[in-house]
């Protein structure tokens, strides 16, 4: 059989729609839901995550409270906005990316080891819960830490290290049963190479924090310790989050109707031995691996999966509309954060417009998929007319909010200060703060219509 006539494109209308019809079958990306403890466990996973946001939105409402007049006082520690803010960071990206890894190397790992993947889902529930209680029952101070911000106590520092031992175990048991590939990458067993390799990212985040912690100076204390700590394991970990996004960019363009045809994580122990933690050349290596070796990287796939959007015709139907909001916010808002690393230069507020959106594109990737998977999972069916509303609100405000960072950054506006310390001088810079703050605000709106929509649909289920 002559395979080049076989994928060509014939012309004319019928034969086009012929063609793209094959097309669509043999890049079709999706895994298999199994039945079983593997879909038990899966569950479980996907509901800790939807936990941990309803979690970070309680928090968030703290936030505001915490600073309102005459509640201050009711709240246990002195500076419980930093405290809530803390807990609100980690529940909304810590415990919500490790959650969301861990349904997806269940769906693509084997029947085995099955009792350590429990372990692993118990142990960070656990964590997750601890973390959560930890601001009411005790005054830790609040260290701002990239990657992973803490409160310096006991309670809380329990729980982080429990939800690390659930993720480190769940990354391992993903690498020890992971189902078999295949030499021709069939799309399915190019989803499960990808969280493969996610897998591999995380497990060496977790070498990376191990070696971290052997090579921080006990002298140092606070936020310098903690930003050595973290500052590896935290740059090597968005290799994860990154490889999970681009495997539900593909399972989302198949099922959204617009099938796409088809690392330098592993420099990181050379990092490590060429430079002590404590070194500059240390942090800004681990920089220029993220933004060239996950930025650029990713250009391929990001500019295929364009192309295939570009290519594909309207949805089929209003689920399908749901999914492809979701894959063109995502795409949208990733390459918008990527494009804002190349921008930074000091110490401004360009840096959390990068990473805030970075770190949404990746989330909102991850939202789309949990429409797909919860009917599959038996969690309930979205309303697909407010699904698909909701990414292009969560991500129209987070594109505000990073467009406003941005615009204020030019004029030298720093990072990490409020209030009366940013010394907002000019009109410009008052502008773009104030831009952030609608975008955030309208964020906020689209983060609660997506619990909204995933409660509901949960609660419709129960119902029945």
């Amino acid at each position: 059989m002559n395979h080049s006539a076989a994928v060509s494109r014939p012309a004319g209308r019928t034969g086009m729609r012929a063609w793209l019809e094959g097309l669509a079958a043999r890049h079709h990306y999706e895994l298999a839901v199994p039945d079983g403890e593997r879909r038990r466990l899966a569950s479980a996973w996907l509901l800790l995550g939807v936990a941990a946001l309803i979690g970070s939105g309680i928090f968030s409402i703290l936030l505001v409270a915490a600073r309102a007049p005459f509640l201050a006082p009711f709240f246990p520690a002195a500076d419980f906005f930093h405290t809530a803010l803390v807990v609100h960071v980690d529940l909304s990206v810590l415990v919500w990316f490790v959650a969301f890894a861990g349904m997806l190397w269940t769906l693509a790992s084997r029947d085995r080891m099955l009792d350590l993947a429990w372990v692993g889902f118990t142990l960070a529930t656990l964590g997750a819960a601890i973390m959560s209680a930890a601001p009411f029952m005790g005054a830790g101070r609040p260290v701002m830490a990239n990657y992973v911000p803490v409160l310096d106590e006991p309670v809380f520092m329990f729980g982080l290290m429990l939800f690390g031992l659930g993720f480190a175990a769940t990354s391992l048991r993903a690498l020890a049963a992971p189902a078999k590939v295949g030499l021709d990458l069939a799309p399915e067993g190019a989803l499960r190479f990808g969280l493969n390799a996610a897998a591999v990212a995380a497990a060496l985040s977790i070498v990376a924090l191990a070696w971290s912690w052997g090579g921080v100076p006990r002298v140092l204390s606070g936020k310098p310790y903690y930003e050595l700590l973290f500052w590896g394991p935290g740059h090597v970990v968005q290799f994860a989050w990154t490889l999970i996004m681009l495997v539900a960019w593909l399972w989302l363009a198949s099922l959204s109707g617009a099938p796409v045809p088809l690392a330098s994580v592993f420099v990181t122990p050379i990092i490590y031995l060429a430079w002590d933690v404590t070194a500059v050349e240390h942090q800004k290596m681990f920089t220029w691996q993220m933004r060239f070796g996950g930025g650029l990287a990713i250009l391929p796939m990001s500019l295929a999966v364009a192309a295939a959007l570009a290519r594909a015709g309207p949805a089929a139907d209003a689920s399908a509309r749901a999914l492809r909001a979701a894959l063109v916010a995502s795409l949208l808002l990733f390459a918008a954060g990527g494009a804002i690393g190349f921008l930074i230069q000091g110490s401004d507020v360009r840096i959390p417009a990068h990473y805030h959106g970075a770190i949404v594109g990746i989330t909102l990737a991850m939202m789309g998929l949990t429409y797909a998977l919860m009917p599959r999972l038996g969690l309930g069916t979205p309303n697909a007319r407010l699904a698909t509303w909701q990414p292009w609100v969560y991500g129209g405000g987070q594109f505000l909010h990073i467009v406003g960072l941005v615009w204020s950054g030019g004029y030298g506006v720093q990072r990490k200060v409020a209030g009366a310390a940013q010394v907002l001088r000019t009109p410009q810079e008052t502008a773009g703060m104030a831009l952030m703050g609608i975008g955030g605000l309208v964020a906020v709106a689209g983060g609660v219509l997506f619990l909204v929509i995933v409660l509901s649909a949960f609660a419709r289920r129960r119902g029945r």
